[in-house]
């Protein structure tokens, strides 16, 4: 850096003693660019100032004194060297030279971007290389960039899906969550409509509703249900806001996805819930209207075998005897499975909490042919635990190991449910094994998910293994799963014993 002030002439040409005035040569011309908003200066080759328009005369005036000869001298000091280098690339190669750099504005420096042409200029007596040097304040441009790159940052790591379009619909634009929520890569969903990942329920008349919206200059708002590559349906609050230019003309739309998934996933739980209590409502009102005749039932029987010496008949009522009393137990173990929990631990019996869950699923004419290879560890200590959520888990388990043995395909697999507590260093270990169909291993990731199912509709709410996760969870336990499709599924349930 030249610290006089003077561009250090690193060209090979030299000066041809330019006299520093040109006003003489009408080649010139310079009062030109006095209406013009940017400044003109030209030059010599060692940057002597030779003339100037208005607008860097009025700049000079008022921000530099004493007034400067050498435009290196507008130049802040701290980037003169790399304004000398462009200056001299410019007379070096005969070719602009362009930099943005700051000049001295009174206390504070200006943003410009500077422009270099070099001039070769000869007369008959004389030979004069000239620069022509045009200084744009680019201030308020270096703010919008500024501006704009926040913009751009916020958007980037917004966890929202946002995207951009142009007036057709086209995507211009996807931040990242876009591309992750979506499933798809952001060359598939540059220039395609944002219909690719529509999941076709809403009718036409929707969308028309939203396109008058937002080609009309307002801002849309609403619900939306969306699909992701893989087919998965995707719930969201969707906001779409016309981009306007200077003149408020609509160049574009902004769009920005909130996902409603957790919302739909509590609705459906609640959903789930108000079921649950209306079944155990149901079921108190019919152990009340079926056990009154059972009852009477019952003492019938009792009468009929006190009344009889025929080994037949006496054979045949203990038989009914026996199957009023398996009802009654049906019906108790229903009431006592759909009453709402009251969430205080006890001490808990993990075998005695077994035993009902079978008993409670072998009576169901799925499980009518399957076999249950119960093994229960004498050792295991009771646990504060709570009953009836612990057997929630239990017959959930039960229940889709019963279901997976009557899907699968394999008709030379025995259908056996093998259950087995055991004590293992500091836990309660509970194993259930299956000779069901098995889950694939896409899917294995997924089945604690709450309203993820394998089953076809209406035969499955997908709760049941989400329920039974956050059960096991709440106590300080662990639950675990392997499987190989037609072989079986083991689900491993792990309680510690200092709960």
């Amino acid at each position: 850096m030249h610290s006089s002030g003077n561009f250090k002439n690193k060209s090979v040409l030299t000066d041809s003693g330019v006299s520093g005035r040109t006003d003489s040569n009408p080649m010139f011309g310079f009062e030109i660019f006095d209406s013009l908003p940017d400044m003109y200066f030209l030059l010599d080759i060692r940057g002597e100032i030779l003339r100037m328009n208005a607008k860097a005369d009025e700049y000079i005036k008022s921000s530099i004194k004493p007034k400067p000869t050498n435009f290196l001298d507008l130049i802040d000091i701290f980037n003169r060297e790399s304004v000398n280098n462009v200056f001299f690339q410019s007379i070096s190669f005969g070719k602009v030279g362009e930099i943005e750099t700051k000049i001295i504005n009174g206390d504070k420096d200006i943003d410009v971007q500077i422009s270099f042409t070099y001039y070769k200029f000869s007369t008959e007596i004389q030979t004069r290389e000239l620069v022509f040097a045009i200084v744009k304040d680019i201030t308020k441009d270096k703010v919008k960039d500024i501006e704009l790159q926040r913009f751009f940052n916020i958007v980037e790591s917004s966890l929202n899906p946002i995207l951009i379009t142009d007036l057709n619909g086209k995507m211009i634009y996807v931040n990242p969550a876009f591309i992750k929520t979506s499933g798809y890569s952001k060359q598939e969903l540059l220039g395609r409509n944002p219909r690719i990942f529509g999941s076709g329920k809403l009718p036409k008349k929707f969308w028309d509703k939203m396109w008058q919206t937002i080609s009309g200059g307002k801002v849309w708002f609403g619900e939306v249900e969306d699909k992701k590559k893989n087919g998965e349906p995707f719930f969201t609050q969707l906001l779409i806001s016309p981009i306007f230019d200077k003149d408020q003309n609509v160049t574009g739309y902004f769009g920005i996805h909130r996902d409603l998934s957790e919302k739909r996933t509590l609705e459906k739980q609640l959903i789930h819930t108000q079921k649950m209590e209306s079944i155990g409502t149901l079921a108190a009102g019919v152990a009340h209207e079926v056990g009154n005749p059972l009852a009477s039932i019952s003492a019938l029987v009792q009468v009929a075998e006190r009344n009889t010496e025929d080994v037949f008949i006496k054979e045949k009522l203990a038989l009914v005897k026996n199957q009023v009393t398996r009802i009654s137990k049906i019906i108790k173990d229903l009431v006592d499975f759909s009453r709402p929990s009251n969430f205080e631990l006890q001490r808990v019996n993990i075998n005695d909490c077994l035993k009902e869950a079978v008993e409670i699923t072998r009576v169901g004419t799925k499980a009518k042919n399957v076999i249950f290879d119960v093994k229960l560890s004498r050792e295991l200590p009771t646990l504060p635990l709570v009953a009836d959520q612990l057997e929630q888990v239990f017959v959930n388990i039960v229940l889709n190991a019963i279901d997976a043995i009557n899907e699968s395909k394999n008709d030379k697999q025995e259908k056996r449910i093998s259950i087995e507590s055991a004590l293992v260093d500091d836990e309660a270990v509970i194993t259930f094994i299956d000779s069901g169909s098995g889950i694939k291993e896409e899917n294995l990731n997924k089945i604690f998910e709450p309203f993820f199912t394998t089953k076809t509709q209406g035969k499955g709410t997908g709760l049941g293994l989400w329920v039974s996760y956050g059960i096991i969870k709440s106590f300080q336990g662990n639950i675990e799963v392997d499987s190989k499709p037609e072989i079986g599924t083991k689900f491993t349930i792990k309680l510690p014993i200092g709960n």
